[in-house]
């Protein structure tokens, strides 16, 4: 973020309308169905733009 100008930036508060209990639940329940769900990598090609020969 720096390399094109930016800058790390956090809110000066939490928002009034937070519900703590839901944020906990979707940590619990979703986020680690969502954290999990990465692809899996078939072997292929190394080109983008070629595809594997068979």
């Amino acid at each position: 973020m720096k390399r094109h100008g930016w800058s790390w930036q956090a809110p000066a508060r939490r928002a009034l309308e937070r519900d703590e209990h839901a944020v906990e639940l979707w940590k619990q329940e979703v986020w680690p169905q969502v954290k999990g769900s990465r692809r899996c990598v078939a072997a292929g090609s190394s080109s983008r733009t070629k595809p594997d020969s068979p």
